[in-house]
């Protein structure tokens, strides 16, 4: 068999658990092998478990996600890269039950930009894609003979469908393009540098606070467990030895339930597994086990090393070592975490502050790690500016738009790392970016709509009041403004301002739509945020921008409906009003305010326009109120705002007809 050998390899998500010792290895191992790492930095990563490669001539760090197509074909073909290891991808079970969009984004999607980049730029030698045990699904309890490599996929949770979904393009790109793909199926890993979402590196943590260790069901689960190293020697192995369009499984036939793990590590610590195990509500599903077939691994060469007890004690002993390693995770520690955190202690030395979308090298040669460059003007001289903005929302449609005016502007500018929840992570990214303004685009509107929310209300909740309301009392603590998109949809028309009359509802009338819990959250929220001096809280209403392409925006979606009603609304057009958002924090404006263009157009309005400078072959049809009841969930929000405070602010503000032919049709015109 013949033996293959890298060049330049780029690791995804080798910050992280599992690629962290894969990278160490390889580093150690193999000097003149050249270790390029991608990691956009998640709650589950950190800059330190790579500290071991950080000196080496043969390693460099790139901050950066999978999901950008651009960065990712720059770094293959500027970095020569001839071998791919894809490690990056969402991997808690508990997080998909609550979160699972964000696992399609990352596991499918981004690994879809990968497989595509690598076909675009023809230079790829070797795709190993890391995939999960988890895909095959349950294994019967009395099955003696695992999973093997052919088995039939049965994923039985969000996560393992994910990883599923990507296993099947890795597949067609290898089949359809001949893509040189590889595919793990690995067991359960522990050992040092594991974020403590998961079981063992939880449990021991719990152990060391002296807290009972929370056990899903009745802990007759049973898993198969292997140590960091022994993986980490697999991979090196399957990269050596591995054949193209094969899958290895990275198993051992030694398992364990999670009763008898929680009794292990109570003997560890010389407690007594009666008072420190207590039983809690399962998962939604819970597999009672994974069994794998790893001989065909074995037949490469590999085999397990490190025995469970002697793994189990060096990964207890390098937590007592090393207890802050991941800064604060009381979240993580909970039995059913929900939320994706934001832990502290991410720095190399320093070099991660003043983070942008832009990197050089901290060596002539680029050998080493990437470091974040401020932006330069057209001189090649650094902007100078009093403000720095902080903003939430960063894979929102508000947040990324915000991100290309500060650009544009010169306004230096960092996304927020932290999740709004969790006030630990707030005044981490408050006290590394040291801003003059926070922009709070963050939130929950739903998905695909507000339906969304009526079945996910805790969620709703979570963000767009508790989330909102953390982010504005750290704000006012630092005396920092606070712009807070909100929203107009909390008015429906009534006797006092009926629908046609021109009578809209202006910054200090109550709230009186609660037909959706979307709009029942943010009309709470904005009566609460009316005791900080230091927000402003401006009202956006159906936004809408030049981008047709866009899901969000208002216009693309009725252009797709089969049915839409026809009646007048306030609105706001984004390409004319987020500039205005920036200006109105320069003044330090506060309060609230009504984030629309002046007066109102309705559905068939802006269709008559569409069908005017974009399709003349358009037509749509209409509908009662009545009968839209009968397909949708929850009631919509229809109103008028009086836009008169913001237009006495900024006078040269269009009216919303005006803006929308302005900004969007003029620069779409195809008639």
């Amino acid at each position: 068999m013949a033996t293959y050998k890298p060049k330049n390899i780029l690791i995804t998500g080798a910050a992280g658990f599992i690629a962290s010792h894969v990278c160490n290895r390889l580093i150690r191992n193999y000097p003149d092998y050249r270790i390029v790492v991608l990691d956009k930095l998640d709650y589950c990563s950190n800059l330190k478990n790579l500290l071991p490669s950080k000196s080496s001539p043969n390693f460099k760090f790139v901050k950066g996600d999978i999901g950008s197509a651009d960065l990712v074909n720059f770094l293959l073909i500027t970095e020569s890269i001839d071998t791919i290891m894809h490690f990056a991808a969402q991997t808690h079970v508990d997080n998909s039950f609550g979160n699972s969009f964000e696992f399609t984004k990352n596991n499918i999607y981004g690994t879809h930009v990968l497989l595509e980049a690598c076909k675009v730029t023809g230079q790829i030698r070797r795709f190993i894609h890391v995939s999960t045990d988890e895909v095959y699904g349950e294994t019967d309890e009395d099955a003696v003979v695992g999973n093997h490599e052919a088995s039939q996929l049965l994923p039985t949770n969000p996560y393992s469908a994910t990883k599923a979904g990507a296993e099947m393009l890795v597949m067609a790109y290898g089949r359809s393009y001949g893509l040189p793909v590889i595919t793990t199926r690995g067991n359960n890993v522990y050992g040092p540098n594991q974020f403590p979402e998961k079981l063992i590196p939880k449990f021991i943590l719990l152990a060391m606070q002296g807290k009972p260790l929370p056990i899903h069901g009745d802990g007759s689960n049973v898993r198969s467990y292997l140590y960091c190293e022994d993986v980490a020697e697999a991979f090196e192995v399957i990269l050596h030895k591995g054949e193209v369009g094969h899958v290895y499984n990275i198993g051992t036939k030694k398992e364990r339930t999670v009763i008898d793990v929680a009794k292990d590590i109570c003997k560890l610590f010389s407690i007594d597994p009666e008072t420190s195990i207590k039983f809690v509500d399962n998962r939604p599903f819970n597999d009672q086990r994974y069994f794998l077939d790893d001989q065909k691994l074995k037949n490469l060469g590999w085999s397990e090393q490190t025995i469970w007890e002697e793994g189990l004690k060096k990964t207890m002993e390098w937590y007592i070592q090393n207890p802050d390693w991941w800064g604060d995770v009381t979240g993580a520690l909970l039995p059913h975490p929900r939320m994706l955190m934001m832990p502290g202690g991410r720095h190399f030395d320093g070099s991660e502050e003043n983070k942008s979308a832009s990197y050089a090298s901290n060596n002539s040669n680029q050998s080493r790690m990437v470091i974040p460059v401020s932006r330069t003007s057209s001189s090649g001289s650094p902007r100078k500016s009093s403000l720095k903005f902080l903003i939430y929302g960063r894979t929102g449609w508000i947040g990324g738009l915000l991100g290309k005016l500060c650009e544009k502007q010169g306004i230096p500018f960092e996304y927020g790392r932290g999740r709004l929840e969790d006030r630990s992570s707030l005044l981490s990214d408050i006290q590394n970016v040291r801003p003059t303004h926070v922009f709070n685009a963050a939130g929950v509107t739903g998905r695909p709509n507000v339906d969304w929310c009526e079945s996910h209300k805790t969620e709703t909740i979570r963000t767009n009041v508790s989330g909102t309301l953390t982010l504005a009392d750290v704000c006012r603590e630092h005396n920092i403004l606070m712009m807070n998109y909100a929203t107009g949809c909390i008015f429906e028309y009534d006797a006092n301002h009926p629908e046609h009359s021109g009578i809209g509802f202006t910054e200090e009338d109550k709230p009186n739509f609660t037909g959706s819990f979307y709009s029942k959250t943010k009309a709470m929220v904005e009566e609460l945020l009316k005791e900080y001096d230091n927000v402003c809280t401006l009202r956006v209403r159906m936004p809408i921008s030049s981008d047709l392409n866009n899901p969000r925006n208002f216009i693309t979606k009725i252009s797709r409906y089969n049915k839409v009603v026809n009646i007048p609304n306030s609105m706001t057009v984004l390409d004319e009003l987020l500039p205005v958002s920036i200006e109105m924090a320069k003044r330090n404006l506060m309060g609230i305010w009504n984030f629309t263009n002046p007066g109102v157009v309705s559905h068939n309005e802006i269709l008559q326009m569409y069908k005017s400078y974009i399709n003349p072959n358009f037509t749509w049809v209409n509908f009662t109120l009545e009968e839209q009841a009968k397909v949708i969930v929850a009631p919509r929000s229809n109103n008028e705002m009086d836009a008169s405070k913001l237009k006495k602010e900024f006078p040269e503000l269009l009216s919303i007809k005006e803006s929308l032919i302005k900004y969007v049709f003029e620069p779409n015109k195809k008639v």
